[in-house]
C-alpha cells in the first residue's frame, strides 16, 4: 500500500440489508430547495414538506450515511425510510419527539 492510496471495493456495496423499508412520497410545498440528511428524523423534517408524518415517525431515509435527499420547491420525490436502530432516542431537531421514539402518541 502506497501512503495516500485509495483502494476501493471491488463488489458493490449494500446498504441496510434486510431492513424493513416504507415508500413516501413527498411533497416540497415551499419556495426554496430543502435539503434532509440520512439520520435526520424524517417525522421531524421541515414543515414545508408534505407526506404522511405518522408513517415517517421513528424513521430515516435509506440511503448512505452522510448522505442526503434535495427536495426541489414544489417537486415531488418518493423516499425509502427505514427505521432508526440503536437506543431509538431522538432530541432536539423540532422538538417533536424529545427522548424515546417508542411508546409516544404520534401528534404533528
Amino acid at each position: 500500500m502506497v501512503p495516500g492510496e485509495i483502494l476501493y471495493c471491488t463488489q458493490d456495496v449494500e446498504i441496510n440489508v434486510g431492513m424493513p423499508v416504507i415508500t413516501l412520497k413527498v411533497v416540497n410545498g415551499a419556495d426554496r430547495p430543502i435539503q434532509v440528511g440520512s439520520h435526520f428524523h424524517f417525522a421531524e423534517v421541515n414543515a414545508a414538506l408534505e407526506f404522511d408524518r405518522a408513517s415517517a415517525w421513528g424513521k430515516r431515509l435509506n440511503v448512505l450515511s452522510g448522505g442526503s435527499v434535495r427536495f426541489e420547491p414544489g417537486a415531488v420525490v418518493e423516499v425509502e425510510l427505514i427505521d432508526i436502530q440503536g437506543r431509538r432516542v431522538v432530541r432536539g431537531l423540532r422538538g417533536l419527539c424529545g427522548g424515546s421514539l417508542d411508546g409516544k402518541d404520534f401528534s404533528i
